[in-house]
């Protein structure tokens, strides 16, 4: 076996790769012992006689899939799931979706005449002190006002 290691060198220069990825043709012994320049190296990573080996290593195709699923909410059932309810969602982040809904809903029955100001500064302190449990709640409240 000839010592192609100055040639392994180069190549993996030039290719900007490991040395361990350069693979060379073992038919083209000639060729390679000739080659001493980068520039002679060059010529025969066109001539194909010096190659780019792949990269050897674990896919990340399932795991790119899987976390697309995630990212649309899939996947999360009771199986799913390790730690407390509070650990997963937290209870100030729930309490911020649902107060700023119903602070929404509350704008909206104001701005359009459902209720007056007075009424809305009620239900808003209500809302506030966490009397009110949701929208369909609030709607309830409003509907029978």
């Amino acid at each position: 076996m000839t010592n192609f290691a100055k040639q392994k060198r180069i190549a993996a220069q030039v290719m900007k790769v490991g040395k361990g990825r350069v693979w060379i043709d073992p038919e083209a012994t000639e060729d390679v012992m000739g080659a001493i320049t980068r520039e002679d190296i060059r010529g025969l990573i066109e001539d194909g006689i010096i190659k780019k080996k792949n990269k050897i290593g674990v896919s990340r195709g399932r795991a790119r899939e899987l976390a697309m699923k995630k990212a649309l909410g899939r996947r999360k059932g009771h199986g799913s799931r390790k730690g407390a309810k509070g650990a997963r969602g937290g209870k100030k982040r729930r309490w911020i979706t649902k107060i700023r809904a119903l602070r929404r809903r509350l704008k909206e029955l104001r701005n359009d005449g459902s209720v007056d100001k007075t009424i809305y500064h009620k239900l808003y302190m209500k809302a506030k002190g966490g009397e009110i449990r949701n929208i369909s709640h609030l709607n309830d409240i409003v509907d029978n006002l």
